[in-house]
Order: structure tokens, then sequence, then C-alpha cells
């Protein structure tokens, strides 16, 4: 017999952790693995469009990362299961990536405007959702332990994902719009 996505157990608005525990689908751990996913999903979507190996390479590594974080946050924190981890060189990949984009990077004097191309904007969607994915985690953390290491991988991601954009764009040879606020 072929296996099913579909469970039923789900109707009543509740799901299941890795190791049997059930929670509400609102729950703040569900909506921080939730978040993660879509992230994955949006990262998806950017390295279906980049050119160049190294950084659809890194892009593919950030996902495999992200499923890590995903599964820790999905498993029962009562229960010692074990699950993948984030590991310092995780985080400092990020970093250098950053530094290596920055070096080509006109300086920034200015806050800068999303868009001016598909694959930029793109860029600050996934940016805007590592944001709300690194609060929710944070959320959970006050009430339940989390790995630093991963609400440190979020935090440097969404500066990545920041910086990435800011690199396409100039490959891309789209002008930066800069925000000019109303005086």
């Amino acid at each position: 017999m072929a296996f099913k996505i579909y469970t039923k157990t789900g109707d009543k608005g509740e799901t299941g952790l890795f190791g049997g525990k059930r929670l509400p689908k609102n729950h703040i751990r569900i909506e921080s693995y939730g978040t993660v996913d879509e992230l994955n999903s949006h990262i998806g979507l950017i390295r279906d469009q980049v050119e160049g190996d190294g950084i659809s390479d890194l892009l593919k590594e950030i996902q495999d990362r992200l499923f890590a974080i995903g599964s820790s946050l999905a498993s029962d924190p009562d229960k010692n299961m074990i699950t993948p981890d984030i590991r310092p060189d995780d985080i400092t990949k990020l970093e250098n990536a950053m530094d290596e984009m920055d070096e080509e990077l006109p300086a920034l004097k200015n806050f800068i405007l999303p868009g001016g191309h598909p694959l930029v904007s793109q860029c600050h969607i996934a940016r805007c959702v590592c944001r709300r994915a690194e609060r929710n985690v944070v959320a959970l953390h006050h009430n339940e332990s989390v790995e630093p290491a991963i609400l440190e991988y979020l935090n440097r991601l969404s500066d990545y994902l920041f910086i990435l954009g800011r690199k396409l764009a100039l490959d891309l040879k789209v002008e930066e719009i800069i925000w000019n606020p109303r005086k």
C-alpha cells in the first residue's frame, strides 16, 4: 500500500510533534517551524532563479540547515531526541559569504526600498519571513529551551538575504531604490 500524505489526525486543530506529543496548530512551536518551512520555500524560489553555482550551492545548503532547524523545533522538547544540529561553522559560512559579497557592493548610506527586479524582491520577501521566523523562535525560547545556535543562524540568515538582494541587484544591473522620506 502506498504512503498517504493525509492522516486525518489534524482535523480537530491539533498536530503531532516528533515524539508523539500533540499541540494545537496555533501553538508558538508550530508557528515557529511552520514559518521556517515557509522561509525554506521562498529560498527555493530564489535558488530556482539565480545564476551561478556558488550562490545556488549555498542556498541549497541553507535549505538543508532550515530543515535541520525545523526538525529540532518539531521535536518534543520533553524527550531527549537526536536531531540534526546547527554548528558554528554554519553561521561562519553565512558571515563569510556576506563579507565576500559586501566587498563588491557600494557603501550603504541610505535605507533602500525592496524592488527593482523580481529576484531582488524575492530576497527581501525571504528576509522578512526570516525575521518573522526569528521572532517566533524568540517567543518560543521565552517559554521553552531552544538551541541558541538556531537563534543565531536565523538572525544571520536575514542579514545574508539582505546582502544577497543587494548583490543580485548589482549583478542584474538594477539600481537600488533609495528611500527618500517626506519632509
